[in-house]
């Protein structure tokens, strides 16, 4: 890496330190507001007798969700950022408020072009003629954190190639760093009020999930390590002749610069310039199906901000044109029809790029094995090695509601599962409602972002290929998966299997010790309640205190009133120690 790479390094950190005093008050505000909402009427109002009084908490909470995007969106910088990551915790927010934040689009109005040229000038200490021989003063894209605009390297940069000549610099928006600061200061003091919530504090770990959020986030405007994603991606997928990932160029890269290939081929939400070139649009969402399963069970590090802005098509040229002596297309070249061309998916942006750990792996493959052969208890399994299962979840009633969503879902395809799992919602949500309320799963952050990535992924293949079908796509995976976990355990199994034939031998004489204890009375059996016997005796026994107490205060209060009508000053006395033992019953234990 080249010195001037690292020469702002220092004045980077200590942005860090800065923040705007007046735009932490107003997001502060806004907390505060909705922290106040929850407690007057999720924690005060929820209680006997006073409920009547009570708004419903979903609308209440998706007009919050509304005002929080409307802040996000006039504010830009971090708070886009988190609410499209509070937008995939699906496992601690309703999906009304998540469909509030899912819209939430990262595109914001550029920066001022004089303030990102003295940027790049400061981070190169040259002017920008030096760097480049030409610079685009329009951005091809604008977002909260950076924003990218195309250039030229000079001729004696030595560039093998000349179409690679044109490139795109991605460069942090200036003074990016200081409301960064800010936001998350803000979103820190958020989640630190959460903890008081227990509703939510009991299903995360909120302060792990602040510093994750943080983690990424500041991942986010390190250039140098989305430069070395982009490399640990291109050696990942380096025998996949259907994948293309830009080069990065080092020598021009800094603390607040990332120059790469510009590989702007045709947008993969471009369908008409798709079918144009004479590129199938269903092996397009067949090969990016098959990349991300690779990324996700096979190189354990995924891209996982697949959005259609990330995504290109690269029209290949077809043998007709070879002939001819066209060798390659340039980002912008018109690809003329020929049926059947091939192509390669190519890759940008890789600031969101997550390692799988070692202790989720086997579990998501054993997820994967469940989902292709349909077997719920597999998937459930999974759930439990992943260790997103909350303490005492029911695991018999989440087989069966999974093995509800395999019946009335197998086998449709991925656009028309939104209509199917509409129509079923209400049949569901009446079978299933204890396991919805309860929600017993908790996801760890890579795990939730390689969701987000699959589900956004999932939209793309139906937006290509409106038959696609994810169910026959995952079978094969399923399959070969299981025999190597068949083959990797086979050895595990055949001593199980000769402890088994140990333990049948022995059994005879077991069997006649335990004839000899019922016969001469000595047999003793120890038993245990379940995790849901001994909730419902503690709630039973919460019941009886209750009660209770409701009974002491019934008596004082009938006593009170009768020594009060009888002119008795301690009637009072006895009024106040029956609404005092009334609150102390009703206190949640």
């Amino acid at each position: 890496m080249p010195l001037h790479a690292y020469k702002q390094m220092s004045s980077l950190k200590s942005d860090f330190k800065k923040i705007d005093v007046k735009r932490y008050r107003k997001v502060r505000r806004f907390f505060a507001k909705a922290f106040l909402h929850g407690i007057w009427w999720d924690i005060l109002l929820n209680r006997p007798f006073l409920r009547m009084f009570r708004m419903p908490p979903l609308p209440r909470w998706r007009a919050i969700a509304r005002q929080y995007r409307s802040l996000a969106v006039e504010m830009g910088g971090v708070l886009i950022k988190l609410g499209q990551f509070l937008s995939i915790r699906v496992d601690i927010l309703p999906t009304e408020i998540t469909s509030e934040l899912s819209g939430l689009q990262d595109e914001v109005p550029p920066a001022k072009l004089e303030a990102v040229i003295a940027q790049i000038e400061t981070d190169f200490g040259c002017p920008l003629s030096e760097i480049f021989e030409w610079f685009s003063p329009e951005p091809l894209g604008a977002a909260s954190l950076a924003q990218a605009h195309v250039a030229k390297l000079h001729q004696s940069s030595g560039t093998s190639e000349p179409l690679r000549k044109e490139v795109v610099v991605k460069v942090l928006r200036p003074g990016i760093e200081v409301l960064v600061e800010t936001d998350l200061k803000a979103i820190a003091l958020a989640f630190r009020w959460l903890k008081h919530y227990k509703q939510i504090s009991r299903r995360v770990d909120l302060e792990w999930l602040s510093q994750e959020f943080t983690t990424v986030t500041r991942r986010e405007l390190d250039f140098e390590a989305e430069g070395r994603n982009a490399e640990q991606l291109a050696r990942d997928l380096a025998d996949e002749e259907s994948v293309y990932l830009p080069e990065i160029y080092w020598e021009y890269c800094g603390s607040r610069t990332l120059t790469m290939e510009n590989v702007a081929y045709i947008k993969i939400g471009d369908l008409a310039g798709i079918e144009a070139a004479g590129i199938s649009r269903a092996e397009v969402a067949d090969k990016l199906y098959n990349i991300y399963m690779k990324q996700v069970f096979e190189t354990h590090f995924v891209h996982v901000d697949p959005h259609p802005g990330n995504l290109f098509v690269r029209p290949l040229p077809h043998p007709d044109e070879i002939s001819a002596g066209i060798s390659d297309f340039a980002p912008g070249d018109f690809a003329p029809y020929k049926p059947g061309r091939a192509f390669q998916l190519v890759f940008v942006d890789f600031g969101m790029a997550v390692s799988i750990p070692e202790r989720l792996r086997a579990a998501l493959r054993e997820y994967a094995v469940g989902i292709g052969t349909h077997d719920a208890h597999k998937v459930v399994q999974s759930l439990v090695s992943a260790g997103t299962l909350l303490e005492g979840a029911d695991l018999k009633r989440l087989e069966e509601a999974h093995e509800a969503l395999f019946k009335h879902l197998w086998g449709v395809q991925v656009g028309k599962m939104r209509d199917v799992a509409l129509k079923q919602a209400k049949i569901f949500l009446k079978e299933y409602k204890d396991v919805i309320y309860e929600a017993p799963l908790q996801f760890q952050a890579d795990l939730l972002f390689v969701m987000r990535a699959v589900g956004i992924l999932s939209g793309m293949a139906a937006n290509l290929d409106p038959d696609f079908d994810v169910w026959s796509k995952t079978v094969p995976y399923a399959e070969r998966y299981a025999k190597e976990e068949f083959l990797r355990n086979r050895e595990h199994w055949l001593k199980e299997a000769v402890t088994l034939g140990q333990l049948m031998l022995k059994m005879p004489n077991r069997l006649d010790q335990l004839v000899t204890q019922v016969e001469q009375g000595k047999l003793t059996v120890q038993t245990g309640f379940s995790p849901d016997a001994r909730k419902a005796i503690q709630r039973l026994e919460d019941a009886l205190i209750r009660l209770g107490w409701m009974i002491l205060a019934a008596a004082f209060l009938i006593s009170g009133a009768h020594l009060y009508v009888g002119g008795k000053d301690f009637g009072g006395t006895l009024i106040i120690l029956a609404a005092a033992a009334f609150l102390w019953g009703m206190r949640k234990r």
